[in-house]
């Protein structure tokens, strides 16, 4: 039996149970389980070769899982165990891509309106609802121009206009923005976000670069070799890092190991004591949030360091300091001119680190 994905009031847009897939021997994604509401944007986000392609294919039926059950809009589109396996082409899904996949020899019009087509909408309200998306987008005025007229930018705003015109339950978007140089893709950042909360989309939006899904997502899932490590809002994932590997992987701060002594801890090689960490055993690590380090001997906390470098930015100075003692690197910005070779206190409150058992460091 197969279900139908567009059914009426659901409480989730998109849910995934206990999904895992593999390649041969190679397990690829390992007993992942997420739910989105209607309306909000899941951004999956991982290093290259974590699994978030993977599942993106497994969402829009271009793969199918070894086990597990994928929901879109209420209805199973995809359980192994009783036999349901919706193409893509029956998920009724919005998808962008990093390459626009864009047809070079139809106009903009005809790209946008081409999953109505398929949908054999009548030529008429094809018409309105292709000029509707454009307009959407801004680009209302173009829709007789080739894709070749158009800048990257604009390009990639018909592929969201094509995927957003047939009002599918779910948008997929593919690191749309990969192929972009980095200040129209900061642009572009902008645009996609008030578009998704101007249409109230139901959205995923896969991507390895953090300031992408932190503005875009309602919730983020930081997939590690195959597995998803946390699940969180964008607030909750920068200032509650469940792992090691999640404070590593979106460059929150500096991790360090610390050792446990007579009065408490000791961040190995500084000699600095912690207060009393919430951890048996002799090793533990902490996270020292870039957020929560202060220049100069203003806190309860004195970290000695050395200028390793000292970048000129439009704010001020992009710093890298080296721990004395230590091969640590910590990076922050100052406002205050200094060069390579300077020594700088570096202060911080106890209450602000984050601590990691020292088998949850990143591999």
């Amino acid at each position: 039996m197969i279900s139908s994905p567009s059914a009426p009031a659901q409480s989730h847009a998109l849910a995934i149970r206990s999904v895992s897939m593999s390649y041969g021997a190679e397990n690829v994604l390992n007993d992942i389980s997420v739910d989105l509401a209607p309306g909000q944007v899941l951004g999956l986000l991982g290093p290259s070769g974590c699994g978030k392609t993977t599942l993106l294919r497994l969402i829009s039926g271009l793969l199918l899982p070894d086990a597990g059950e994928i929901e879109i809009a209420g209805g199973k589109v995809a359980v192994p165990e009783a036999g349901i396996a919706l193409p893509p082409e029956k998920r009724g899904l919005g998808m962008v891509f990093q390459d626009y996949a864009l047809w070079p020899h139809m106009s903009v019009a005809r790209n946008v309106a081409f999953p109505l087509q398929m949908k054999r909408v009548g030529a008429a309200e094809c018409k309105e609802r292709v000029a509707k998306a454009l307009d959407r987008v801004g680009l209302g005025a173009m829709a007789e121009r080739r894709p070749s007229d158009l800048s990257g930018g604009q390009q990639q705003r018909v592929a969201i206009a094509r995927a957003i015109v047939a009002e599918p339950p779910l948008v997929l978007f593919d690191e749309p923005l990969s192929n972009l140089d980095r200040e129209l893709r900061e642009t572009m950042v902008e645009e996609i976000a008030d578009l998704v909360a101007e249409l109230n989309l139901s959205a995923v939006y896969v991507t390895h670069d953090h300031s992408e899904a932190l503005t875009l997502s309602d919730h983020v899932a930081v997939m590690r070799g195959g597995r998803i490590e946390q699940t969180a809002s964008p607030h909750d994932l920068v200032n509650h890092p469940a792992t090691s590997a999640v404070a590593d992987f979106l460059r929150l701060g500096c991790l360090m190991p610390v050792a446990r002594v007579a009065d408490g801890w000791t961040i190995e090689g500084t000699g600095l004591v912690l207060p009393e960490g919430a951890f048996e055993g002799a090793q533990a690590q902490v996270l020292l949030p870039e957020k929560a380090l202060r220049l100069g001997a203003s806190g309860p906390s004195t970290l000695k360091t050395t200028v390793v470098r000292a970048q000129t930015r439009s704010t001020g100075q992009a710093l890298t300091l080296r721990v004395t003692g230590t091969p640590h690197l910590i990076r922050l910005s100052s406002s205050s001119p200094v060069k390579a070779g300077d020594m700088l206190d570096l202060s911080f409150s106890p209450e602000d680190l984050r601590w990691f058992p020292i088998s949850d460091q990143p591999t």
